[in-house]
């Protein structure tokens, strides 16, 4: 199907669109950008505006200046009004598919939101985090620079997050801090109450984690999320 794009919408050169996206009024889409298709794209959305990067260039995208590696979004991605995505410094910010970016969020430069995401309104994403799948990330919430959500963590409204959420658990706060296991989210991935809570130790950080009988997607998530635990160290 072909995208259906409001007139008033500014389209950059090295835009490349997938089909069936709809993109709104007065949003401004500039280059390099990839996007795929299924997307719905609100009012007043800036896709690829320059790097909020001290030193970074400050250029005219719409007018066909281009610099940098720019944004990678999938398919089937719900972005609404006021939503702002920079362009990336040493990679491109890059946005999976199925995520529900909510009004007036922000995504930094070189951020990476995997799938399935909530980012509810006014979150702040700050440069270089990663948010793994099944994030869900409450209103108003401020992401430090270089921080991690993990798999299925729940972070609850306000919150000010300066160190990695783990996979599957709950933080709130300012500093926030994780206060529980997202049990509401495992049960969404196919996990009965026993498993749940037989994953407990190890999504507090305190236990080995056993993959069998877990769901294939969550062993998946969960095995990615420990490797990149054991990396770090």
């Amino acid at each position: 199907m072909a995208n259906r794009i409001h007139p008033t919408a500014i389209i950059g050169e090295g835009v490349v669109l997938g089909d069936d996206n709809v993109i709104g009024p007065y949003s401004v889409i500039v280059g390099p950008c990839r996007i795929g298709g299924g997307n719905f794209i609100g009012p007043h959305v800036s896709i690829g505006g320059p790097a909020e990067f001290l030193n970074g260039p400050h250029l005219a995208g719409w007018d066909g200046e281009q610099s940098g590696p720019g944004v990678v979004i999938g398919d089937a991605n719900k972005i609404r009004e006021f939503v702002t995505v920079n362009q990336g410094v040493h990679a491109a910010t890059t946005v999976g598919s199925n995520n529900y970016l909510m009004g007036r969020a922000h995504l930094g430069h070189d951020v990476v939101v995997d799938d399935g995401t909530v980012i509810s309104s006014a979150v702040q994403v700050a440069g270089h985090c990663h948010l793994w799948s099944y994030a869900n990330v409450g209103i108003g919430t401020v992401v430090h620079q270089r921080t991690d959500i993990g798999p299925g963590a729940m972070v609850g409204m306000g919150s000010a997050v300066r160190k990695e959420v783990g996979a599957f658990t709950i933080a709130v706060g300012n500093p926030a801090r994780v206060t529980g296991v997202n049990s509401i989210g495992l049960n969404r991935r196919g996990c009965d109450d026993a498993t749940v809570e037989a994953l407990g130790d190890f999504l507090k950080g305190k236990g080995e984690l056993d993959p069998s009988g877990l769901p294939e997607e969550v062993a998946s998530l969960l095995k990615a999320w420990a490797a990149r635990a054991t990396d770090q160290h």
